[in-house]
């Protein structure tokens, strides 16, 4: 029985190793899920809050592009109003001013070319002479021209509504492009979020993926720790019984061997042999006093 209950503690200690070996595994594998599942809770954090922001430029956005169309309604509104005004300036002028000439919008056209190119040629002294008797005709014409103007305050109230009209106009247009310019930027910050997002949750779907991997293996690894640590028990009370009933057998074996001394000694005490104290104690042990 010792050699068997020796194989077995043998086998035993060797299932154990194993179920130790397994547990280890098991501890690694969900210290790696720990990990994974951390990294992949903080991206889908991250994604979350990117996801919020770039929703508050989309909204941004949105509401930037109502006041963009507002403002090119009316944008176009004065631009029709800056058009009819022109339009009655121009009938003014054939209905009040003297029939025939170069309009004075030509004249002053003509006078910028011609100051434009004395200020940048290289011209003879004759060139130059022709070139400033023009500029001299040009402006007297000009000037007598708008004297005529000044002096027709039906033409001087339209081209005064048609300058402001056209202020309102070139600044309304100034106006949507500046809020055309804001909802851009907001476009342009929402997709750069909106990307980044996707960036981070392919990460977050990549660590869930590693996750999951770990996971199977960790329970693969405690499903083996727990088949090994059950046959470890088993074993546990096979040699346990083993051991009791070897410990009983011993127990039974010193009975019968002290029962057959006593048995011995009673038979010399009959036959009228002293007796020491320790016969006498095996006696008393056995029953016999």
């Amino acid at each position: 029985m010792p050699e068997i209950i020796e194989e077995l503690e043998d086998k035993r200690n060797n299932l154990n190793s194993k179920a130790e070996g397994y547990k280890a595994q098991r501890e690694k594998f969900n210290a790696e899920t720990k990990k994974l599942a951390e990294r992949r809770d903080s991206l889908n954090d991250k994604v979350k809050n990117l996801i919020k922001d770039a929703s508050e430029h989309r909204k941004k956005r949105d509401d930037i592009n109502i006041k963009v169309k507002d403002a090119k309604a009316l944008r176009e509104k004065l631009n029709r109003e800056y058009n009819a005004t022109s339009e009655e300036v121009n009938r003014l002028k054939k209905e009040k001013l003297p029939k025939g000439g170069v309009p004075l919008g030509k004249l002053r056209a003509e006078l910028k070319k011609i100051e434009f190119k004395q200020m940048t040629s290289v011209l003879t002294s004759d060139k130059e002479r022709e070139l400033v008797d023009m500029l001299s005709q040009l402006q007297g014409e000009i000037r007598e021209r708008e004297k005529l103007l000044e002096k027709n305050t039906e033409i001087q109230s339209s081209m005064k509504k048609l300058k402001e009209s056209k202020e309102k106009a070139e600044e309304q247009h100034r106006l949507v492009s500046t809020l055309a310019d804001q909802a851009q930027q907001e476009h342009e910050s929402m997709v750069t979020l909106f990307e980044e997002s996707d960036k981070l949750r392919r990460e977050a779907d990549a660590a869930q993926e590693k996750f999951i991997e770990a996971k199977l293996k960790a329970d693969e690894q405690h499903k083996n720790h727990i088949l090994f640590i059950k046959q470890v028990r088993e074993l546990d009370k096979i040699i346990s019984g083993l051991r009791r009933k070897r410990r009983k057998a011993k127990v039974s074996k010193s009975k019968t061997q002290a029962k057959k001394e006593a048995t011995e000694i009673y038979e010399r005490f009959k036959a009228g042999e002293k007796l020491s104290t320790e016969d006498l104690m095996a006696l008393q042990k056995a029953g016999y006093l």
